[in-house]
């Protein structure tokens, strides 16, 4: 211990240089190959091109500056002369890359040691790499992906974060992260799917829909039932975890409207998923496994349509709930009723606004939430006799009643 803090930048640099060289050159041996046809660089290259870059940013810019030039045009006239009919430059451009490792490595050597482990992880997985780009990833999800990179990465950082008062207290900015997370949980939902096959894909996307729309995912998956193309057990089983998630998506719009008291909904939100969240687990281990299932993953990655209506719905609850509000205080659970009936996120996201902005107790923000939700659970018990019938609706009614007498109960006796 003693040696390691006696060592100066430069010795540890140096020493972080070796480790990181010797770690990329071991994956790039292995793939050297044999004879005339195999690449120039190996172990050893990239052994000696990391410590010339760590000595040479020891030693001045100047003399870094020309050992970074050396290796580029070193590996530029290595690529030139080859004979390999692969046209790819990876090689090249990790020996250029392992260079800047070693210099970054004499002050900031934490950096580089992890810039190190991601190049060589980069590198061994060639294979699966391409095969993900290539076989697995579809047209349509790389063009979902890169519209949700768009909307986080560009658009995001671009709109005002100010709270606006005829917004229900909520910022542009906090809006569009509300539509952000929407499309990751639909994007959650398509790879479950894809990953996890049907038998345990439909309940991953009941709960994973439950987080855009509960009504949505009972109807969906109810209509699902009546047709025959899931088993009412498992719809059951989607359709009860959906309802789970209304308890986490309240806690979770808390987290992006008002951090700052985001643990005051902690108990009741992992309450109220637990007992929906068992229920579900249950019906999903009686499901026979040798039940066949249909599993829909040809449809779109993210439906921006459908999550831009969430949002605004949640927007419009919002308003809603606070004009009702500065009328009196029974004049907000009236609204916050009222609100509910289309969707429970909608009059939560108003509540959490409004308790961030000093307008809310802790008790009003718990109480309106259960309010909410216990409405919006009549709603969504009509949609699912509507779409699934009587007996579809009976499971679902039966896991939501229990729910919400075990999350007042809790909510009482804390009291």
């Amino acid at each position: 211990m003693g040696w390691l803090e006696s060592m100066s930048a430069a010795q540890t640099g140096l020493v972080v240089a070796f480790g990181a060289g010797l770690l990329i050159g071991v994956e790039r041996e292995r793939r050297k190959g044999q004879g005339p046809d195999r690449h120039s660089a190996g172990l050893r290259t990239f052994l000696v091109a990391a410590l010339a870059g760590a000595a040479g940013q020891v030693l001045s810019p100047v003399v870094a500056t020309v050992v970074l030039a050396a290796v580029s045009g070193l590996a530029g006239l290595s690529y030139w002369r080859s004979r390999s009919d692969d046209p790819g430059l990876t090689t090249e451009l990790a020996l250029i890359a392992t260079t800047l490792i070693g210099m970054l490595a004499v002050s900031q050597p934490e950096v580089a040691a992890a810039l190190a482990v991601v190049l060589a992880g980069v590198l061994a997985l060639k294979t699966r790499l391409h095969h993900f780009a290539t076989d697995w990833l579809s047209e349509a999800e790389l063009h979902d992906g890169l519209l949700l990179a768009a909307l986080a990465l560009v658009l995001l950082p671009l709109l005002p974060a100010e709270p606006i008062a005829w917004l229900g207290h909520l910022s542009p900015r906090r809006v569009l992260m509300l539509v952000l997370v929407i499309l990751l949980m639909q994007a959650a939902s398509h790879l479950g799917q894809r990953l996890l096959g049907a038998r345990a894909g439909v309940p991953m996307t009941g709960l994973l829909g439950g987080f855009v729309s509960s009504t949505a995912t009972i109807s969906a998956l109810g209509s699902q039932a009546r047709s025959g193309e899931v088993p009412l057990r498992l719809a059951w089983c989607g359709g009860v975890l959906s309802t789970a998630a209304t308890w986490l998506q309240a806690w979770l719009i808390g987290g992006v409207l008002a951090p700052r008291h985001v643990s005051e909904m902690a108990g009741v939100a992992l309450v109220g998923a637990a007992v929906p969240g068992l229920i579900g687990l249950a019906l999903w281990r009686r499901q026979v496994a040798g039940e066949r299932v249909q599993a829909r993953v040809d449809g779109p990655v993210l439906r921006l349509k459908e999550a831009l209506q969430v949002s605004a719905l949640l927007v419009v609850g919002a308003m809603l709930v606070q004009w009702a509000h500065a009328r009196s205080d029974a004049g907000l659970l009236i609204g916050v009723g009222l609100a509910a009936i289309a969707d429970a996120h909608a009059p939560v996201a108003a509540l959490w606004g409004m308790r961030d902005a000093g307008g809310l107790s802790a008790n009003e923000l718990l109480h309106g939430t259960l309010v909410a939700i216990s409405v919006n659970a009549g709603t969504r018990t009509i949609a699912a006799w509507a779409a699934g019938g009587a007996r579809y609706a009976a499971g679902i009614g039966a896991a939501l009643g229990l729910s919400l007498a075990v999350v007042w109960g809790w909510d009482a006796f804390l009291s």
